[in-house]
């Protein structure tokens, strides 16, 4: 990566930076010419960034110049729709804490990292920046969503009214190394991942799948979004939208094939049509990321999926048996 003198002695803050994406963004700063001992990553178990006193808190500790939030309460489908008020509500105050206490402390800049889920349910693709108010978001994890969009509201307000310097990157889905593999939270590849895994184990004819494999989805490698959110908050200086994603749709049968075929399983798919197929498809426009400072997805889909793989057989031991990974507010 492009080494950016001005990181090498900021003090830069990565909230949620102990997590998926956050730990391969903690190492692409550093790559990027900033020193491990000027980044902070605060604990959720130290400081509650739903609570705007534990925020105030630890910005009066750290005097971070440079603020990531990454920081956010993720899960697929099904966890969605069990919890739609928290996904909401813990989401929310989390952006909107970080925002209105950076501005307070005088930080130089914020990096709020969105979501493709941020998006209306139909609207033309690839989907480009401008029609992201074209309608509601897929019901499944629209709360999540909407309350994503929110804080990217209150950071271009926060601009126009204070001057208050942030930037709002919409991520699409990311994957790879070190993904969350839990039942209850994991998305679309480590899900699909475990299940086949555990069919192998119990030579299992057949593992059964959502909806009709009919949607698509654009992916992203890890490290590519995290390369990104770096060029990003070293490049660029515009509050308004701007999306993070691959430029490549697959559909979910055939992502599906694709990884019964590099796990060598030889059942049957059986799909279950009366659960929900979720977003009928998703792909983003990254002209303005390519034009605004010059980012390029690179990693080749069938390469992020076999180093993924690589990764959880590795570590399956582990990651099998994990409780999941935040606690809901009550």
């Amino acid at each position: 990566m492009k080494v950016f003198s001005e990181f090498a002695e900021k003090k830069i803050m990565i909230a949620g930076g102990a997590g998926f994406l956050g730990k391969h963004c903690v190492q692409a700063f550093i790559d990027g010419g900033a020193k491990a001992e000027n980044i902070t990553v605060p604990r959720s178990r130290d400081f509650d960034l739903r609570d705007r006193s534990a925020v105030h808190a630890l910005l009066e500790k750290e005097q971070p110049q440079i603020v990531v939030n990454l920081a956010a309460k993720t899960g697929g489908i099904g966890s969605n729709q069990r919890y739609p008020a928290s996904y909401f509500y813990d989401n929310l105050m989390i952006g909107v804490n970080l925002i209105e206490a950076c501005r307070q402390h005088s930080v130089e800049k914020f990096v709020n990292i969105g979501t493709v889920c941020s998006y209306p349910k139909i609207v033309d693709v690839p989907f480009v920046e401008e029609d992201l108010w074209n309608g509601y978001p897929e019901e499944t994890n629209a709360p999540y969503g909407i309350a994503k969009k929110a804080i990217m509201v209150y950071g271009e307000a926060a601009f126009r009214q204070y001057g208050f310097n942030n930037i709002n990157l919409l991520l699409t889905n990311a994957y790879g190394p070190g993904d969350d593999f839990h039942e209850s939270t994991s998305h679309v590849i480590p899900a699909i991942i475990k299940k086949i895994m555990k069919a192998k184990d119990d030579n299992a004819p057949s593992i059964e799948a959502w909806g009709d494999g009919s949607p698509s989805r654009d992916f992203i490698y890890i490290e590519d979004a995290a390369e990104a959110i770096v060029l990003a908050t070293a490049l660029h200086n515009d509050p308004m939208p701007i999306n993070l994603g691959a430029g490549k749709e697959i559909s979910i049968k055939e992502l599906l094939e694709t990884l019964v075929e590099l796990l060598e399983y030889d059942g049957d798919i059986a799909w279950d049509t009366t659960k929900p197929n979720g977003q009928p498809r998703r792909l983003l426009d990254t002209t303005k990321a390519i034009n605004s400072f010059g980012f390029h997805s690179k990693t080749p889909f069938h390469e992020g999926l076999k180093k993924t793989i690589e990764w959880y057989l590795k570590h399956r031991d582990n990651v099998d048996n994990l409780a999941p990974k935040f606690v809901f507010s009550k």
